[in-house]
């Protein structure tokens, strides 16, 4: 996040003029606040996700710790297959019926929920429903590591 400060002001009326100044420190001190809570929040997104991803290899979870950059404010699970599991709808090929596609062939969806190991915990949706059990935990350590001015 940037923060644009403003050059000095002079406010005036009848009978006064005041200068209004920044702290010349005021830009970098917020700046720096707010890359730290953002850090803060996709660690927090990252680790209280684990416990809902699915788990078959371990890979989908760990792509959230390769494929993301703490402070930029976007948690990204770069695996292949990410999309369609956190939707949990089976996709097969149009040609095959198979959830094999050939290469260049794009999936169709079915009617058919997919099953996952570790559920009810682990399955579809993990974000979302980490965020709903877990948002007012990551807003608190926000404030906190913000110094409670959030």
């Amino acid at each position: 996040m940037r923060i644009n400060v403003p050059f000095e002001r002079f406010v005036t009326n009848d009978n006064c003029t005041a200068i209004l100044q920044w702290n010349p420190n005021f830009q970098s001190n917020w700046e720096r606040r707010y890359e730290r809570v953002q850090r803060f929040v996709d660690s927090e997104v990252i680790r209280l996700c684990d416990p809902y991803t699915p788990f078959y290899t371990g890979m989908l979870k760990r792509s959230a710790i390769l494929g993301t950059v703490i402070g930029k404010g976007e948690v990204i699970w770069n695996m292949p297959y990410a999309k369609y599991l956190y939707y949990g709808v089976l996709m097969v090929s149009p040609t095959t019926g198979s959830s094999w596609a050939k290469l260049g062939e794009r999936k169709i969806l079915t009617e058919k929920h997919l099953s996952f190991n570790g559920a009810p915990k682990r399955g579809k949706m993990w974000f979302e429903r980490m965020k709903s059990d877990h948002k007012d935990k990551i807003i608190s350590g926000a404030r906190r590591v913000m110094g409670g001015l959030v």
